[in-house]
């Protein structure tokens, strides 16, 4: 479906043919043939006839707007990159992120005009040329039950690992266990692919493998000397499950901390519920964390309630934060509420080495996201926890220095 020529192709619609003009040149320096529209109708049958690497497109558009644009490419079966172009309140522009990352698009973000070269150039560091986002499902499902089943069999769901720092020393202080399917045929598969496809057995049988594979490597990294938290993510079927409590008892207090991570929504569904078996396994030597904070309507009067270990604030308040004040205050009173409640504080989602400081004054204790060191596998937390500066190191493994910016 995609195109596989030794240029890959970036489609442009934008009214500006200044700004045009701009992101060609920047383009080329890529490696990335251009195409310039002024017409959407023109972009979308360009698209169809031969789906580009990237599109760029600019939320103010004639008489159809970002919104509606996005849906039509969405509509034509395209599935990579969009970048877009804004020259609105950027609470609209993160709105239209959100809503291509729900049709399924690789969102490179949302650029304000007049472009400045610096943020241009951040935002398509994250485009890496010649290489693609783990695949994920388009439309129809690529995989059936038996399909999924025989991966199970076959072990072929493996973990890849994002680091986590201690924002005071840089220091590695956990990570977080991202599963992954190692296709024999189609190569590394994201999860977003084949997870929503499990049944209910398969996603408590997938979780026990999760678990103990994340244990297995953690008592690896710690007989090489490197000691790391590990977080898994767990659904609310997981927590009611007696595993869970089994597993707490087979632990040892030597074992590395094990943190259970659980979206915020779901570990306010049920709140009497969701005390008690967190306190169960908090009781077991096992933490919580409560995933995403931020984005949900729960009373923090339920979130008093649970006997949690950690918060972890959500990427979309993250991103932003030296640009957005809303967004900085959001970060600044959950880190202050961290503080009051005694847990730790862990800002996802870190894309900018540059806003480590401001996080740091706020009071976030902890922090990871794609600028400090994106997922990988399990031997390489050997070689970022080897060095007392990790954060360094891991930027070092991954090959981009850290704290150099455009």
């Amino acid at each position: 479906m995609y195109d596989s020529s030794p240029a890959p192709l970036a489609l442009v619609l934008e009214a500006d043919p200044d700004v045009a003009a701009v992101l060609s040149l920047q383009f080329e320096v890529l490696g990335l043939e251009t195409r310039y529209f002024q017409q959407s109708t023109a972009l979308l049958a360009a698209v169809a006839a031969r789906p580009p690497r990237l599109v760029v497109l600019g939320l103010e558009f004639g008489s159809e707007d970002g919104f509606a644009l996005l849906r039509h490419l969405a509509a034509t079966g395209y599935r990579d990159w969009v970048l877009l172009l804004s020259g609105v309140e950027r609470k609209i522009a993160r709105i239209a992120e959100r809503v291509g990352h729900t049709l399924g698009l690789q969102m490179l973000g949302c650029l304000d005009k007049p472009m400045r070269l610096s943020e241009l150039r951040r935002c398509l560091d994250n485009l890496r040329v010649g290489c693609r986002a783990p695949l994920e499902a388009r439309g129809e499902p690529l995989f059936s039950a038996d399909d999924l089943e025989q991966a199970l069999l076959r072990d072929e769901l493996t973990l890849h690992y994002q680091p986590q720092f201690e924002l005071a020393t840089g220091r590695l202080s956990g990570v977080e266990a991202l599963v992954r399917w190692a296709h024999p045929a189609l190569g590394l598969i994201g999860p977003a692919s084949f997870l929503p496809l499990l049944s209910l057995d398969q996603g408590k049988r997938l979780t026990r493998h999760v678990l103990a594979r994340a244990q297995a490597d953690a008592a690896v990294w710690l007989r090489e000397g490197v000691s790391a938290s590990v977080s898994v993510n767990v659904t609310a079927d997981d927590l009611m499950c007696p595993d869970l409590l089994e597993l707490a008892c087979l632990r040892s207090p030597e074992d590395p901390p094990l943190v259970l991570e659980i979206t915020e929504t779901a570990a306010m569904q049920d709140e009497l519920l969701g005390s008690e078996v967190a306190a169960r396994l908090c009781l077991g030597g096992l933490e919580v964390s409560v995933d995403d904070f931020g984005i949900g309507f729960s009373s923090l009067a339920r979130l008093q309630m649970l006997p949690i270990s950690e918060l972890k604030v959500d990427r979309s308040f993250v991103q932003h934060l030296q640009e957005e004040t809303q967004d900085a205050a959001i970060v600044e009173a959950v880190a202050l509420l961290g503080r009051r409640l005694g847990i730790r504080v862990v800002a996802e989602g870190v894309e900018d080495p540059a806003s480590l400081a401001l996080l740091d004054r706020f009071g976030c204790t902890h922090v990871q996201g794609y600028g400090l060191a994106r997922p990988m596998p399990a031997e390489a937390i050997l070689e970022v926890g080897s060095t007392q500066d990790s954060m360094r190191a891991s930027s070092a493994v991954q090959g981009e220095p850290l704290g150099s910016t455009p």
